[in-house]
């Protein structure tokens, strides 16, 4: 049985979460208490599986609690369930919360939040992807300028254009920014010449993930693989990203849903410059073996390197602390049955935008590596939205062909 500790400081909130959750004591041993000193006396006296806490009670806040938690006791998987579903608040949750939900929620979005998290922890601590990574020498670090921007983002009062004045003192990446966003691929109906300006045609969000993105890129030198270079990823990955916007787009989700969309998007194939970087040899086995046996590259670099890239990418997008509907795209984006999803998701539209863009693609080193799981489709009962994503799809050849 998984073990859940509650933490509101509102008692009759607790109340309600024990009658709510009553039938499910079958497969969760829960506890409830009302504060974050007292939730922290309880994990140290007991082992806990996942953590729901309130953002804003009196003395330890929510951020703080779950801080500790993260520090303390890395294992165990921190959800925040708050009424308080505000901007900031949400902000303030990011890199010290693996899910945000607002109340009040349903029991069944609870477990199916709880259920999902667990699948993808379990995906990160097997021992054979483990083993994967005691392996590689170097592994990209998390952005200066990208934990710039999220400090930024943590001001009540902060702007679009600050956000753009911050990118904008690093020369660098502004002129990757705006090559990229000037490229036909975003399609925008005038030329972009400063990075406020992208923030405020393309949102800070969207700007955010091209600073990671491209910063993360930067950080691999020339093809260690050929026909595998940071350039040709990066050209695939931002085909995705904005085919991925536009299937969210279409679905009419949340903000932030089409959001996380365009970052996992952006960084769900970083996993293979790792990989090709640190193991060029083996890497090289895994390109030859998709070609002579016609093997999948996911069978591919199972075979070869015990894990595929997929794990490895999200391995240090989770490392980050980058929210967990980002990290689960990027780790099920060719096999999303295991996420153990049954609704529209980031994971969704990277999936058939990935595989949208492979198909399109005429080069012979991606055969073999994107297919729609039309299984998955159907379990979750999106299947008959296909051909209206194919449309977006092929509106984003059309800008993008001169990309």
């Amino acid at each position: 049985m998984k073990k859940i500790l509650f933490v509101d400081d509102e008692t009759k909130i607790l109340d309600g979460l024990k009658r709510l959750l009553r039938p499910m004591r079958k497969e969760w041993e829960m506890a409830f208490v009302n504060n974050g000193a007292e939730a922290l006396e309880t994990l140290a006296k007991d082992r806990f599986d996942v953590i729901v806490s309130d953002m804003r009670m009196p003395g330890m806040d929510g951020a703080a609690l779950l801080t500790r938690v993260m520090r303390q006791h890395s294992q165990i998987v921190r959800i925040v369930l708050s009424g308080q579903s505000s901007r900031e608040e949400t902000i303030k949750s990011i890199g010290v919360a693996h899910q945000f939900l607002a109340k009040p929620c349903d029991p069944e979005k609870l477990k199916q939040t709880i259920n999902h998290a667990f699948a993808l922890r379990n995906l990160l601590t097997d021992e054979t992807l483990t083993q994967t990574l005691s392996q590689l020498k170097s592994v990209p670090s998390m952005p200066t300028l990208y934990t710039e921007i999220m400090e930024e983002l943590n001001y009540p009062d902060a702007s679009v254009k600050r956000i753009g004045d911050i990118v904008a003192e690093d020369p660098g990446m502004t002129t990757k920014i705006l090559q990229l966003v000037n490229s036909a691929f975003f399609g925008l109906p005038r030329q972009v010449s400063s990075p406020a300006q992208a923030a405020s045609l393309l949102g800070t969000e969207t700007l955010k993930a091209l600073v990671l993105g491209l910063d993360v890129f930067s950080q691999f030198e020339g093809p260690a693989v050929e026909g595998l270079t940071p350039e040709s990823v990066q050209k695939h990955s931002s085909e995705t990203a904005t085919i991925a916007k536009q299937i969210a787009n279409a679905e009419k989700t949340a903000t932030d849903i089409v959001e996380a969309s365009f970052m996992a998007g952006f960084l769900h194939d970083i996993g293979k410059l790792i990989l090709a970087q640190n193991m060029p040899d083996q890497y090289r086995e895994v390109m030859a073996l998709m070609q002579e046996q016609h093997a999948s590259l996911c069978e591919a670099e199972r075979a070869v390197l015990g894990a595929t890239h997929a794990e490895v990418g999200a391995y240090l997008l989770g490392l980050w602390g980058l929210p967990d509907t980002i990290v689960e795209a990027t780790a099920f984006h060719h096999c999303p049955k295991k996420s153990l999803g049954d609704s529209f998701a980031p994971l969704t539209a990277v999936h058939v935008a990935n595989a949208f863009a492979h198909e399109r693609s005429t080069e012979k080193q991606v055969a073999g590596q994107g297919g729609l799981d039309c299984d998955y489709l159907n379990e979750v009962g999106l299947a008959d939205r296909l051909p209206i994503w194919q449309t977006a799809c092929q509106e984003a050849s059309q800008v993008g062909a001169e990309a």
